[in-house]
This record gives structure tokens, sequence and C-alpha cells, in this order.
């Protein structure tokens, strides 16, 4: 073991630099591109005899290339709820708006406003894609439901949402900020 230690001392210090340079330029943030390399690491430091691997750059570039994709395949579809501010009594969603039934007249004016801006911009989406998000987001289908329903692929209505969200934040992004200073 005291043989192994100097060798992957050695593999870190040579190949760190360049290979967290590989990660970030496919990642979004600085902390992905660090727990990647920290993964990287990690199993390299399982591999019982390092020596075994022949070409250790290419080794740790294709282990990293693998975490990348696993990154990208584990996230979570986007939500409607990820749209959210925090005030002086926590956290607060756009959700939390559509479902409210306080009948105040901001909340009501605020609801059809909010309605109006999303009808109009769901009204701009290929249909499939407005369904999936009617469906999931409004509806709380899960995407199993939908996929019986439809025979379409999970994976497809994910991306098929994914598109959907990114369309609605941008088109709603104004509307959004207006109500975060309101």
């Amino acid at each position: 073991m005291s043989q192994k230690r100097p060798n992957i001392i050695q593999t870190v210090a040579s190949y760190s630099k360049q290979l967290l340079g590989f990660i970030r330029q496919r990642v979004n943030t600085d902390e992905d591109a660090e727990d990647i390399l920290q993964d990287v690491w990690y199993q390299l430091s399982s591999v019982p005899e390092i020596e075994a691997i022949e070409q250790i750059g290419s080794w740790l570039y294709r282990v990293a290339r693998n975490r990348i994709i696993d990154k990208y395949r584990k996230q979570k579809p986007d939500s409607l709820e990820d749209y959210g501010y925090e005030d002086e009594d926590g956290e607060f969603y756009f959700k939390d708006i559509l479902l409210a039934d306080d009948g105040t007249p901001e909340t009501v004016y605020m609801k059809e406003l909010f309605w109006e801006q999303l009808t109009l911009a769901l009204q701009e989406l290929p249909e499939s894609q407005r369904q999936v998000f009617i469906w999931n987001e409004l509806e709380d289908q899960t995407f199993q439901e939908i996929s019986d329903r439809t025979g379409e692929n999970i994976k497809t209505l994910i991306s098929r949402k994914r598109y959907a969200v990114r369309h609605l934040r941008e088109r709603l992004e104004t509307f959004y900020q207006e109500f975060v200073n309101y």
C-alpha cells in the first residue's frame, strides 16, 4: 500500500489542473466541476492496482467524461416551482399564487395577470410541449401516467417539458421580476 500512495499523489499532482479545466468546460458551475473531479479521484483511489492502468491520462479523462454524462442524466426535470423568491416570511412560489384562495384583491389580480401571461406563453409552445407541461405541472400527473396515456417514452416527455419550462422562464422573466419587486 505504501507503494501505491506516491503513485496516486503523483497522478493527482500531474493531472489535477488539466482535468479540472476539461471538466469546467463541460459543466455549468465550478462547484459541479470540483465535485466531478473529486469523484474521479475517488474512483482512482478505489482501483486495487493503479499500476495496471496502462494509459492513466486516458483513463482519467474517460472517467471524467462518464461522470459529466451521469450528472446530466441525473438532473431533475425543470419545474414551475423553481420560480421562487425569498420574502420576510420565507420562501414563496408562483404556484402558491395560482393555488391561493385568500380572496384578497391583490392575490386575485396577480392570479388573473399570471394566468393571462402563462396562457399566452403556453400558446407559443408546440402542442406536444404544451400538453406535457400542462399535464405534469398543472394537473399533477406523473411522467409515467403521461407515458401510459400517450405511448411516448418518459425521457421524451421530460425533454419536452424541459423545453417548455425554458421557454416559459424566458417569456415570463419580465413578469417575474416585476412581481418580485412589487
